[in-house]
């Protein structure tokens, strides 16, 4: 189940794109980070490494079809 990042509460500081090791997470023209779902194995490396989730839900999980 791929995850996506919570937008709003991400300030894009890039520790997830760090730690990502198949390399899916990427910054946006927005600057929000944004993870490629089909490239995503599902690991949580992302979401473990960021300082804001244990805070915020920074990142959700989702069935993907």
């Amino acid at each position: 189940m791929p995850r996506r990042i919570n937008k709003s509460d991400c300030v894009s500081c890039g520790t997830c794109q760090r730690v990502c090791f198949v390399g899916c997470i990427t910054q946006g023209d927005d600057k929000n980070m944004i993870i490629t779902e089909s490239a995503c194995v599902d690991c949580g490396a992302c979401q473990l490494a960021c300082t804001r989730n244990n805070w915020y839900g920074l990142f959700y999980i989702f069935n993907v079809p």
